[in-house]
């Protein structure tokens, strides 16, 4: 952690700043006043206390608190004379020494300009996180023309994650950048815009075999036919891409001929959620989010999922059942690649959301277009085919992971949980 926080962002338009903003101006003199030691309660309040005596305006502040030691920056406009200043600054020193703090105050102009062009949230994932890979990173925005303005950490588990803010470089160029070194450093990167339609993300939408749930449910129901290793090697084969999903479901589906209907009850006892499946979708209710699944599986175990975790909408494959057995064939309109990113238009529209503020999760190649069509798409565990193409790529086995993609930190989520 810099000793030395960088200036806050400048509000947005919508909040103009005070004219007491305008002192700090790029050719006017500011003072950057940093205090830093051992944390205790009092120590904002007793420096602005302190600099009040001397009539200053407060331009910038920033306050971290690490391991019980904190660093307290506050950028100010000089008092309105040199014996003031001079005053103040014996004062402020004297103020820190009392507490045993450690004090600073710097001199200079152009402390307060806007970041520059081109801003994005960085948030890196690892497990562990490792301070090599998070050298290897920070050369890479370096070396991009990017500087990182501020650093916060998001989670400490179950996997570290930070958010880098950063500037001074296109978003396009940066997510290609470090998405070459996050591979290199096994660490999961998510690079994004910033700006308001970051906040705006309105629905979700995520496939549901091995993302939603760590199973296949085509695979569990073959299990109980006699014929799950060869229905496996057909699977396999479609989520890499190598095969047309309709004609692999058909293929896998009419193995299934004959098995008797009664068994979805086993099937469905034997789905497991991804770990953080219930907690992503807590929290996102929490926050007003509509979630949505869309799956290549059958609705005879998607419409118990809707059910089990209230979900707003749904999509998937129906088996055709006659006599009480599977006829070995799908009813209706099959989901495959392209049905799925019809189903996430569809659910866009009826949610009244635009596509831009949808995130879309999924692991497989008949993902990708859902993927594409998203304002945020996500590769989950995801094939090599997969996580080239979308957006960024989560490879830890917990799916709550995302919410720290949408700038929501593990404390938020545990806070909430704790009032419920």
């Amino acid at each position: 952690m810099n000793a030395t926080p960088p200036a806050a962002e400048p509000l947005p338009a919508s909040q103009p700043p005070a004219p007491l903003v305008q002192r700090g101006a790029d050719d006017e003199r500011t003072l950057l006043v940093k205090v830093f030691g051992k944390d205790r309660p009092g120590i904002t309040a007793g420096l602005f206390a302190t600099l009040g005596e001397f009539g200053v305006d407060v331009i910038d502040i920033e306050q971290v608190v690490t391991r019980g030691r904190i660093t307290l920056c506050a950028l100010i406009t000089p008092p309105a004379t040199q014996s003031a200043e001079g005053t103040l600054r014996v004062t402020v020193h004297r103020w820190a020494e009392g507490l045993r703090l450690q004090a600073e105050i710097i001199s200079g102009t152009g402390d307060n300009r806007p970041r520059r062009e081109g801003r994005s949230h960085v948030t890196v994932l690892g497990h562990p996180l490792t301070a090599t890979a998070v050298a290897a990173l920070a050369n890479r925005v370096s070396e991009a023309g990017g500087n990182i303005d501020r650093v916060f950490r998001l989670a400490k588990y179950p996997v570290t994650a930070v958010e880098l803010a950063v500037s001074g470089v296109a978003t396009e160029r940066l997510r290609a950048e470090l998405a070459v070194e996050a591979a290199a450093q096994r660490v999961d990167i998510a690079v994004i815009q910033a700006g308001l339609q970051r906040r705006a993300k309105r629905l979700v939408v995520m496939d549901v075999d091995s993302t939603l749930i760590q199973d296949e449910v085509i695979e569990l129901f073959a299990a109980h036919a006699g014929c799950e290793a060869r229905v496996a090697e057909v699977t396999a084969a479609a989520m890499r891409g190598e095969l047309d999903f309709a004609e692999s479901l058909r293929a896998r589906v009419a193995l299934l001929a004959g098995l008797d209907a009664s068994v979805t009850d086993k099937v469905r006892s034997e789905v497991r959620l991804t770990p953080g499946a219930r907690t992503l979708i807590r929290t996102l209710q929490r926050l007003g989010y509509q979630v949505g699944i869309v799956s290549g599986g059958f609705t005879q175990v998607t419409d118990h999922l809707v059910e089990l975790l209230g979900l707003d909408f749904a999509a998937a494959n129906t088996l055709e059942v006659e006599d009480g057995k599977f006829t070995g064939r799908v009813t209706g309109e099959i989901v495959d690649r392209a049905g799925k990113a019809r189903w996430l238009t569809r659910f866009a529209e009826q949610a009244r959301v635009p596509l831009e503020q949808t995130v879309a999760i999924g692991d497989g190649a008949n993902d990708l277009d859902m993927l594409n069509a998203a304002g945020l798409g996500v590769a989950f565990n995801a094939k090599p085919v997969v996580r080239e193409a979308a957006d960024t790529a989560v490879n830890v086995p917990f799916l709550d992971t995302v919410l720290y993609l949408l700038g929501i930190t593990r404390e938020e989520v545990e806070a909430a949980d704790l009032v419920d």
